[in-house]
């Protein structure tokens, strides 16, 4: 019995068959996916969602996560932040020959629990595998597909001048952890990513807060990069209070080490949500009352002239531009 990938696994031939029944088959089971065909029939009607990414962290495996659950969080996160219902996903593996099967089985078995965590359902997919070297143990690529709720959906380039900008929780948390964990860095106050669904979050926000004019994930580039993206999308000036932006002390106490800013740290559990004054305060109680929004803030305020600048009110007292991050501040970290 083999423990290893083989290039054989990518054959198409008997060996591919035995990896996809033994593993993928196995753990990601449902009346769609078990039919095997080369496309999945699927039942949706209305005005859909679709989002695709490609995951291509190291390490595979950090606290709070692996590649398998972000994966899947990372994708139903999109498609969620269109006003949707996700419900279904395509994912690709390319995986590098010599990969332990144990590894692989650990991570569908991941993705599988997370699938059922975010309720949707993995339909179709596809395996490649190449030689040595060619890519670093597992690269996956998922697609996802959601229903729209309602018949405006909020999208990045509606904020408007008086509207509210809250965030559901925490900035930096994955990014950090992934650069901690891959450099063997321990800070005095653990810290772990947040990578998780917020599907669930969403539907209660557009069924019971009112009109939201923008909803974002601050995934690559973080809080930052995201807000000036709003605001070139949107033609409007974002004003942040820095002393408003949640930050875990363990992500404080690591970017002051490693100098580094946390609002371009990476988040794979957090959402942005702009919409008008009056509807803040009642976002901001369903988010507080929600699993994945206990620490949710009011962090700025979208206002009108200079299109496309985003203001940071600093902690001791003054004003800075903020802009997109340029560079990488961290590889490979989803």
């Amino acid at each position: 019995m083999h423990t290893h990938i083989l290039l054989d696994h990518g054959s198409g031939g008997l060996a591919s068959q035995r990896l996809i029944k033994d593993i993928f088959v196995r753990h990601l089971d449902n009346p769609v996916l078990s039919l095997l065909n080369d496309a999945a029939c699927l039942d949706i009607s209305g005005p859909v969602a679709m989002s695709t990414d490609t995951f291509t962290v190291t390490p595979l495996f950090f606290p709070g996560g692996d590649i398998g659950s972000l994966a899947v969080h990372g994708t139903v996160n999109d498609v969620a932040m269109c006003g949707a219902v996700p419900k279904y996903l395509s994912c690709g593996f390319i995986i590098e020959e010599g990969l332990e099967l144990k590894i692989l089985e650990r991570v569908v078995a991941s993705m599988a629990q997370a699938a059922e965590g975010a309720e949707v359902q993995v339909v179709t997919g596809d395996t490649k595998v190449v030689p040595k070297g060619a890519v670093d143990q597992i690269f996956i690529n998922t697609t996802g597909l959601g229903e729209i709720l309602v018949h405006d959906p909020p999208q990045g380039n509606k904020a408007r001048p008086g509207d509210l900008v809250l965030v559901s929780g925490s900035m930096g948390d994955h990014g950090l952890t992934i650069l901690a964990h891959r450099e063997g860095l321990a800070f005095q106050t653990p810290i772990q990513s947040d990578s998780a669904a917020l599907h669930g979050l969403v539907h209660k926000l557009m069924q019971e807060a009112g009109a939201i004019h923008v909803l974002r994930d601050p995934t690559r580039g973080g809080l930052a990069t995201t807000i000036k993206e709003i605001a070139e999308q949107s033609a409007v000036c974002i004003e942040l209070d820095e002393a408003q932006i949640p930050v875990n002390p363990g992500v404080e106490e690591g970017c002051a080490f490693l100098g580094l800013d946390p609002l371009f740290l990476a988040n794979e559990g957090k959402m942005i949500c702009i919409l008008p004054r009056e509807y803040a305060p009642k976002a901001l109680q369903i988010m507080r009352s929600h699993d994945m929004g206990h620490s949710a803030a009011i962090v700025g305020r979208v206002i009108a002239g200079h299109p496309g600048r985003v203001v940071l009110n600093t902690g001791i007292g003054g004003q800075r531009l903020v802009h997109m991050l340029e560079g990488e501040q961290l590889p490979r970290i989803c």
